[in-house]
């Protein structure tokens, strides 16, 4: 098992990341920036994002799976991205909206999400 997110807080503007059991919404790691984000309590909202999203492509007819899902705030970003090796699982990162680069933090946890072995 691999679940190393330390590449994320290179990322500009990092805030926060975990790794997160969308069925339980128990954080499975994490790395803290200096933003002081309740990374367990953020992992365990956002489990029901996903959940959200997933129920609407099934109403939808959709057969597709979520790449990422971006939450723009006043003065944050927010990513979420479920592993292509197992969807329940999925990565959560908080940027500081004033300094980060969304294509880079996008192309980023990507690249990470494919480390990942759970």
């Amino acid at each position: 098992m691999s679940t190393d997110l330390k590449s994320l807080t290179k990322l500009d503007g990092f805030i926060g990341a975990c790794l997160v059991d969308s069925d339980s919404g128990m954080m499975l790691t994490a790395e803290e920036g200096n933003g002081g984000l309740d990374l367990e309590v953020a992992g365990a909202a956002n489990m029901e994002v996903v959940r959200a999203k997933n129920a609407a492509m099934k109403a939808l007819g959709l057969e597709d799976a979520i790449e990422d899902i971006l939450i723009s705030l006043g003065t944050q970003i927010h990513l979420i991205r479920p592993l292509a090796s197992n969807p329940d699982i999925f990565i959560y990162v908080a940027l500081d909206r004033a300094k980060a680069n969304l294509g880079m933090a996008r192309l980023q946890v990507k690249t990470t999400e494919g480390t990942i072995k759970v």
